[in-house]
């Protein structure tokens, strides 16, 4: 078994436990309630209470992490349709991060039934049931992206969650985003909690339309994305960007992270892009910032 004293279980708002990344400097979930935000930043907005009712579902978790996000996917659709069989892809940089969310027992204060196949997929990286078809695969997140795309696995729901893009540049430059949607169905939806204007951008040179989701815990929101985005349902868990928002995507916070090859450090990404912001002719987000400070102020007057 893996040594699990580097994680150090942190309390969130809705009484579930998260992690620290001390390579990353950042938390695994948000402090308001990280069960919380598996369910509404990526559950609610891949619609998967409504899909649950298809015979198969294709799930592919990116950065699946202590494995909230999955948890909440399973616990949902099962809820909806006991019967209905799941293929699901995880992609996890380290073994250890799930292995010491199982050790420390963070799933027993969910009052999780699932928690078995959640043990023997951080162990074993892979359950095999009547149901569930699931696999882990470690190391690399722009290597493994090209194996799924590779075994032809078309996802209903992608859930797009790394560490921030400062901090993980690589997952969320323009080349690996292309790469996760060829691995989209044509009906799926993928959802992340960013609204990064770097991130949307991606998204759209991806080929995918995006829309927002309701702000969890902080005052932004997420960013949810399909390839047809007039075939989503409409729902609270989506709405279409707001002007403030489209104007967003013409600053210079809209240059995208590249990374050819895919092979890039991060540093090298986070200089390309600070070199091509420089070059670029765009509106300073910073201008941006202020003006719709502005209107805002002057709504409140009105």
């Amino acid at each position: 078994m893996s040594d699990f004293k580097n994680f150090q279980p942190q309390l969130t708002a809705d009484g579930s436990f998260t992690f620290v990344s001390q390579e990353f400097g950042e938390s695994f979930h948000s402090h308001f309630g990280a069960k919380q935000e598996s369910f509404l930043k990526f559950v609610a907005p891949t619609q998967l209470a409504t899909s649950a009712h298809k015979p198969v579902l294709r799930l592919l978790d990116i950065c699946y992490g202590l494995g909230y996000n999955t948890a909440a996917a399973l616990q949902t659709i099962w809820a909806v349709n006991p019967s209905c069989n799941i293929e699901l892809i995880g992609l996890e940089l380290n073994s250890s991060v799930p292995q010491a969310a199982i050790a420390q027992h963070f799933f027993d204060n969910w009052n999780y039934e699932y928690t078995a196949i959640l043990t023997q997929l951080a162990f074993e990286q892979q359950v095999q049931t009547d149901r569930l078809k699931a696999k882990l695969l470690i190391g690399d997140a722009r290597t493994s992206i090209k194996l799924v795309h590779q075994l032809g696995f078309q996802a209903d729901a992608i859930f797009l969650d790394p560490f921030s893009p400062p901090q993980c540049p690589h997952l969320w430059t323009v080349e690996f985003i292309k790469q996760v949607s060829m691995c989209l169905h044509v009906d799926g939806i993928l959802a992340t909690y960013s609204c990064a204007a770097a991130v949307r951008t991606a998204l759209l040179a991806a080929g995918l339309q995006i829309g927002s989701t309701p702000p969890m815990g902080r005052r932004t929101p997420g960013t949810v994305a399909k390839k047809d985005m007039a075939t989503i349902s409409s729902s609270s868990s989506c709405s279409p960007l707001s002007s403030e928002e489209e104007e967003h995507l013409q600053t210079r916070a809209a240059i995208p992270y590249r990374d050819p090859q895919l092979i890039d450090p991060a540093d090298m990404i986070i200089m390309r892009r600070r070199q091509e912001q420089q070059s670029c002719l765009l509106e300073p987000t910073s201008r941006w910032r202020k003006r719709w400070l502005l209107e805002k102020e002057k709504i409140k007057i009105f």
